[in-house]
């Protein structure tokens, strides 16, 4: 009886949804995921966050039974960056995953069809030299020109990939679709073939069964998301496999438990914190007890990181007597694994009614030398963020801006996420402060600087 592989993408579908997991909901995932018999769990495209990479590499080696997946992105920088956070892993898989269809290729990349497949070539042969097992991951591969995607298969294979992965991203490819795609790809080489099918058209299952049932070796699953559902492979393996002649891995007892837990991950959390991981820390902790309670929430922060903790939680304890695992976390989030701060803010002052328009007086400190920029705004945050674009003398756009409170009661925490764009790109900044105009001036320039971190 032929094993089929389950690979899932939970942690990849709930990025591409812009669901806000913490660190801790995003390992709980993994754990789950790892528990239920997949036998891959695949990590998102890296960002440029320095958070992200730590957040990689503790999931990675949490896992103890599945092999971890990865994307190298497209060049060595970020081939290496990808290596380093699961390098430490039991067992780890690179992927190049590229787009084979004329539109994705043109668009994203602005490649043709043969500076592609050497595109493809030279980054398979990369990813080899620093790990046994590579795959290939072909986006859009129901739309790409005929021919192209058995071209792209054979030469991944040709470089050292043992593995190709079929995406249908457009959602319109049917059973038989699949199975044609597999008889092709199997006709050109020797590579383990895996079907990502797209639920959009509510034909996952079928496209899965149809792939196997003329020689897929595995399949990609995912708890949220348009995707093929762990619990529904479970099912069909369990109904028929005896006519398909495949089994999978997946404790097809568990399964619904499973992925219902991983559906309400809060939840997860909560138990977590009811099992021991749930602490304060006051006033007289020392950067002993800091360190440790950050070991304790999974992170992994050198000396320094964890010295700007314990800095700002003493900052933070003298407006409030008991700091909790929430509020931890988000002072990590805003101090520690930044890159160099370029500006740094010295004071503000804000003033802002009903009848008088908002102004702002903020203060920053760039290489010893102060500068000071005034402005007024549509509201005490506007005019903050005006006063700082004065000071720097250049306007990024606001792509996203969110505040909540991180806790509860009048001594809230609160948190805000400012997104700005440069050139394209998008730059993350997190703010911690129990005045919530603080922690959107410091989630501005946090953001602020890793712009021009990057830009120098």
């Amino acid at each position: 009886m032929r094993k089929i592989t389950v690979s899932d993408i939970t942690l990849k579908a709930a990025e591409q949804q812009e669901l806000s997991l913490t660190f801790r909901e995003r390992l709980a995932i993994a754990e789950k995921l790892d528990a239920s018999g997949v036998d891959y769990i695949e990590l998102p495209l890296l960002s440029s966050s320095k958070e992200d990479k730590i957040v990689y590499k503790t999931i990675a080696k949490s896992i103890k039974n599945a092999i971890v997946k990865i994307p190298v992105g497209v060049d060595d920088n970020s081939l290496n960056n990808a290596y380093d956070c699961v390098k430490d892993a039991d067992k780890f898989c690179l992927q190049v995953a590229m787009p084979v269809s004329t539109a994705q290729m043109e668009y994203f990349y602005h490649l043709k069809a043969p500076a592609m497949l050497k595109k493809i070539e030279e980054l398979v042969k990369a990813a080899k030299t620093l790990s046994k097992s590579v795959e290939f991951v072909a986006y859009d591969a129901f739309r790409a020109e005929a021919g192209f995607i058995e071209s792209c298969a054979s030469t991944a294979f040709a470089a050292g990939a043992e593995s190709i992965v079929v995406c249908d991203d457009a959602g319109e490819a049917f059973p038989e679709d699949y199975a044609d795609i597999v008889k092709k790809i199997k006709g050109v080489c020797g590579a383990k073939i895996i079907v990502n099918p797209s639920d959009a058209l509510k034909m996952s299952a079928a496209c899965a069964v149809s792939a196997i049932s003329v020689g897929a070796d595995g399949v990609v699953t995912s708890v949220t998301g348009d995707y093929l559902d762990m619990a529904v492979v479970a099912d069909v393996i369990r109904a028929k496999k005896f006519v398909l002649d495949a089994d999978c891995n997946i404790d097809v007892t568990n399964v619904k438990y499973l992925t219902s837990a991983i559906g309400g991950v809060t939840d997860i959390v909560s138990e977590q914190e009811k099992d021991g991981e749930h602490f304060t820390l006051d006033a007289n902790a020392s950067i002993k007890d800091v360190a440790t309670a950050v070991a304790q929430l999974g992170y992994e922060l050198s000396d320094d990181d964890v010295g700007k903790v314990y800095e700002e939680l003493k900052k933070l304890s003298a407006k409030k007597e008991l700091i909790d695992t929430k509020e931890l976390e988000a002072v990590i989030a805003s101090t520690a694994m930044q890159v160099p701060s370029t500006y740094h803010l010295v004071n503000y002052v804000v003033n802002s009614g009903n009848i008088i328009p908002a102004t702002a007086n903020v203060t920053l400190e760039k290489d010893g030398e102060k500068f000071t920029g005034v402005s007024t705004g549509d509201g005490p945050i506007d005019a903050a963020f005006h006063a700082i674009e004065q000071i720097i003398g250049h306007h990024y756009e606001l792509d996203d801006f969110q505040v909540h409170a991180v806790t509860k009661g009048r001594g809230a925490v609160g948190s805000s996420i400012i997104r700005l764009r440069a050139n394209g790109k998008l730059y993350p900044g997190n703010g911690v402060s129990t005045d919530i105009v603080g922690a959107c001036i410091r989630a501005y320039i946090n953001a602020l600087n890793k712009i021009v971190y990057e830009e120098n």
